[in-house]
């Protein structure tokens, strides 16, 4: 078969879809030469038919090949509200504990979280609304988790409120601030409502807590069941928080200590007596 009588039946009788405009232009870019030479040719002169048909198939491999988009190197960072509000609420928790709430500084919270003002008020509407979610969602977190979970997971709820009393904190830092639900509810009970039902909430969730505990230990017989539940709750959180406020005026974690010694001991005497365990310094 001649050149010509190649290209009239493979070329001029053949629709290649699939090929691209680049592919395209390389077909005509490799074509050309040979087309214009074919012209040129004396009519004796051949190609064999297996050499352009290699032409044309690396042609349409190349229109089909895909083309791989370029990767950017930049990676966009991805964006996490519920993060962000985690990160502004903590940091407003400890500038709240460290200052008290009229005291807080929203420029030193927006330091801490590393986030913008814009991204603060995206989440609360402003400083009462922070302040109020710091109630509802870190301290009385904090509460659940060290008293209302323990208590409810227990067996003996005497042994449970002894291991909670012996295990607050004597380190320095915490001495100095003391209790972050006391230090609230003593400084906006009496301006804010908001602040006023809120921590007295968390309270009455610690308080039903305690009584709830006892009333159970009562029916297991590890209680003394001559104790009134709800005011026994209500003196142990009295006595608990008054301690936590003097070594807090104090600045002396041997005041904590000896309330350690003196409300564990009250928490001994409420078992019955068969099972009373002496507390060191009690007496």
């Amino acid at each position: 078969m001649t050149v010509g009588e190649g290209r009239n039946s493979s070329l001029q009788t053949r629709n290649y879809p699939a090929m691209g405009a680049s592919a395209a232009h390389f077909c005509h870019e490799s074509l050309d030469p040979l087309h214009n030479s074919i012209d040129a040719a004396e009519p004796d002169f051949a190609i064999p038919y297996s050499s352009l048909l290699l032409v044309i198939r690396t042609c349409i491999l190349v229109g089909m090949s895909p083309v791989k988009p370029r990767s950017s190197r930049r990676t966009a960072k991805t964006r996490d509200p519920e993060r962000t509000r985690e990160r502004v609420l903590q940091a407003a928790f400890q500038e709240i504990y460290h200052s008290g709430y009229r005291g807080a500084d929203l420029d030193a919270i927006l330091a801490a979280a590393g986030v913008t003002k814009g991204a603060l008020y995206y989440h609360f509407d402003n400083k009462e609304a922070l302040g109020y979610a710091v109630v509802d969602e870190v301290i009385a977190s904090q509460t659940h988790q060290k008293w209302v979970q323990p208590l409810r997971n227990g067996k003996n709820p005497i042994d449970d409120l002894v291991r909670i009393v012996q295990s607050e904190s004597l380190k320095r830092e915490d001495v100095q601030r003391g209790c972050p639900l006391l230090n609230l509810s003593q400084e906006m009970s009496g301006l804010d409502e908001g602040f006023r039902r809120r921590t007295a909430r968390i309270f009455k969730d610690w308080h039903d807590a305690i009584a709830e505990a006892l009333r159970e230990g009562q029916k297991r017989g590890v209680v003394r069941s001559d104790i009134n539940a709800n005011e026994t709750a209500t003196f142990l959180i009295a006595a608990y928080e008054g301690y936590v406020v003097l070594t807090k005026n104090s600045q002396d974690a041997r005041t904590m200590k000896a309330g350690q010694r003196r409300v564990s001991g009250h928490l001994e005497s409420l078992r019955p007596a068969r099972g009373r365990t002496r507390v060191a310094g009690h007496g």
